[in-house]
């Protein structure tokens, strides 16, 4: 049977890194009377074999989605062409509008004449044209950052 434990200095004192003793419904019972948790290391951290994060020097960006380019340009008027499969009425549509929210699988748009809120739904999109210059920040670099308002 194995008996010895093996604690990497990364883990706090107490942490049990021992072959699980179970209790009565299967679970690991804790050392030392309560739960210790490893400590948090943030997504795609580099870590030495002892354990130890790596700082990163390189600061880390949202990935380039459309919906994170989209939410860049929130307030600016575009014109958002969609297609709809199996659709006899209507298989292809354009709308236009303020761009209001951008969500992983939506676009909120407003239409300035009617006030009216449109909600668009992303699988549906083809592309997006706008009439002005668009803020885009590639991930890894430093783009123009959006105006605050």
């Amino acid at each position: 049977m194995f008996t010895q434990s093996y604690r990497p200095a990364a883990y706090p004192a107490g942490y049990n890194t021992a072959p699980a003793q179970t209790g009565g419904a299967g679970f690991a019972a804790p050392m030392g009377g309560g739960a210790v948790v490893p400590p948090q290391v943030p997504s795609g951290s580099p870590m030495t074999p002892g354990g130890t994060v790596v700082p990163s020097a390189i600061p880390t960006f949202e990935q380039s989605y459309i919906e994170n380019i989209l939410r860049l340009n929130l307030g600016k008027v575009g014109t958002f062409y969609m297609t709809y499969e199996n659709n006899r009425e209507w298989n292809a549509k354009i709308f236009k509008g303020v761009l209001e929210a951008a969500g992983r699988d939506h676009i909120i748009i407003s239409e300035p004449a009617t006030g009216r809120r449109i909600i668009l739904l992303m699988v549906n999109l083809d592309f997006a044209t706008f009439d002005e210059p668009l803020y885009y920040q590639y991930p890894g670099t430093i783009g123009a950052p959006p105006p605050t308002r």
